[in-house]
Parts: structure tokens; sequence; C-alpha cells
């Protein structure tokens, strides 16, 4: 069975790996939603912060979580690269919709996010 696993500011479809006592092992097979860049404590900030580059987690990365954090995932598991290119697009299409520093620093993180996923899965992330 699939399920819907929200990492950070990210979400995810697994599968469920190993269960441990009140922990699941949960293993990455698409991305929902991509994480937004930036401080997660001080959201759509840029002065006086440390903005952080955040990574979808990686095709088949394991995490260990609890069972309650897991949701049904409705739908076909499609290719995670797929997956991963829609869910930046969709990320930068509502950044460029806003002109504020912290969407600009969030654009110019998903320009190096899209150079390290290209070379990472060998495919072009334009």
């Amino acid at each position: 069975m699939l399920y819907r696993f929200a990492h950070k500011t990210g979400v995810y479809a697994v599968e469920v790996v190993e269960e441990q006592g009140d922990q699941v092992l949960v293993k990455v097979l698409q991305v929902i939603k991509h994480p937004k860049q930036g401080d997660l404590h001080h959201p759509n900030e840029v002065e006086g912060v440390f903005f952080h580059e955040r990574k979808a987690l990686s095709l088949y990365e394991k995490r260990y979580t609890s069972p309650s954090r897991l949701k049904p995932f409705e739908g076909e598991v499609e290719d995670y690269t797929v997956t991963l290119q829609r869910a930046i697009s969709k990320l930068e299409n509502e950044l460029q919709d806003l002109d504020t520093p912290f969407a600009h620093a969030s654009l110019d993180c998903l320009t190096q996010l899209k150079a390290d996923y290209a070379r990472q899965y060998k495919t072009n992330f334009s």
C-alpha cells in the first residue's frame, strides 16, 4: 500500500519498508510537493535569517516516521523524475507570480537545485 508522507515542507508518495515498534521505515517513490526554500522558522523572510536551500528527498531515500504521519495515497505511482520536475515547476510558477525578495531568493535556489537534479538524475530540468 502507498502513502502520502509530509516531510518538512515537502510531500511524497512512499511505501512502508519495515515496521519497528512505534516507527515505520518508508521509501520515497515520487514527489507530490517540492519543499519550500528558506528558513522554516522564519517563512517568507530573507533578511537576518539563514536562507536554506532545501532539496526534495531522493528517489528510494528512506526515513523513519510514526504511522500517524502517513495518509493514504490516491493514484498511480509515476516516474520519480517526472514528478520531481512537475513539483519544482509548480513551485517556480507560484514564486514567479510574487515580486518579493523571498521569491527571488527562492527562485535562485531552485535554479541551482535544477542543475543539481539534472546531474543526479541525468535528465533536463529546464
